[in-house]
């Protein structure tokens, strides 16, 4: 059974800063501090969105916040598990050069004022062509992962995807222009990634897609631009962690 949220002690955040990141602090704090065991289920999202006063949106990027930690894992139809009352960061490489680390946080910094617009334009007009292509990238990245590769293209075109979606052409020509370099892992060297912590990385990665490909194809238009804008300063926070090695 889930944890009972009314035994728990959830503060409502505050509307200042990022809601998600208020919300993963309050339950890794909980679960560090033994309040919810290794083994227990956290509660449902739905307690989860009642608790802490937020949306379902800002409860599952906390819950992805925690994937990467290593600290839960979410199983269809059974919930969300403590699997470690520490943390184990996922990382896309052990170390980046400095100069490419600045390169991939320029190119985000754009991304983040382009690509939440064009998913919610996506939500708003995609059509039943636009469906087939998102829902087929969108498996070729998952696939990519059971192969242990990086998935660079395959993450690339599911973006692109996005971009064909908002019937903008200029939305697909940003694309066009960077292709696959607009994705932070192909500027990274292939000695430099650790296998494992990446592979989570990339679960993560997958299981933010899913929660933007189904905002869109729920034609929720701010719950696509919400998930695409959080998807993408994750890795932003995730990639200025190298700025301190």
């Amino acid at each position: 059974m889930p944890s009972d949220s009314t035994q728990l002690d959830f503060h409502k955040v505050a509307k200042q800063g990022s809601l998600s990141v208020h919300v993963a602090e309050q339950l890794e704090a909980l679960i560090t501090q033994g309040k919810v065991a290794v083994g227990e289920k956290l509660p449902t999202e739905s307690s989860l969105c009642e608790s802490f006063g937020v949306s379902r949106t800002v409860i599952r990027e906390a819950i992805t916040h925690l994937k990467s930690l290593g600290m839960v894992e979410t199983r269809r139809g059974v919930g969300t598990s403590v699997l470690r009352s520490s943390s184990v960061e996922a990382r896309p490489a052990e170390r980046i050069n400095p100069t490419t680390v600045e390169d991939i946080l320029h190119l985000l910094e754009l991304r983040l004022t382009l690509e939440p617009a064009a998913a919610e334009l996506a939500a708003l007009r995609y059509d039943d062509g636009d469906r087939q292509r998102l829902e087929a990238q969108h498996l070729a990245f998952s696939k990519a992962i059971v192969a242990k590769n990086q998935a660079r293209e395959e993450d690339y075109l599911f973006h692109f995807a996005i971009a064909t979606a908002t019937k903008n052409p200029f939305f697909q020509s940003f694309y066009k222009q960077w292709s696959q370099s607009v994705i932070p892992r192909a500027k990274l060297l292939s000695s430099d990634i650790n296998p494992i912590s990446s592979e989570r990385y990339l679960e993560c990665v997958q299981e933010e897609h899913t929660y933007i490909l189904e905002a869109i194809l729920a034609r929720d238009a701010q719950a696509a631009r919400e998930t695409m804008f959080q998807h993408l300063n994750r890795a932003r926070d995730t990639y200025a962690q190298y700025r301190e090695q």
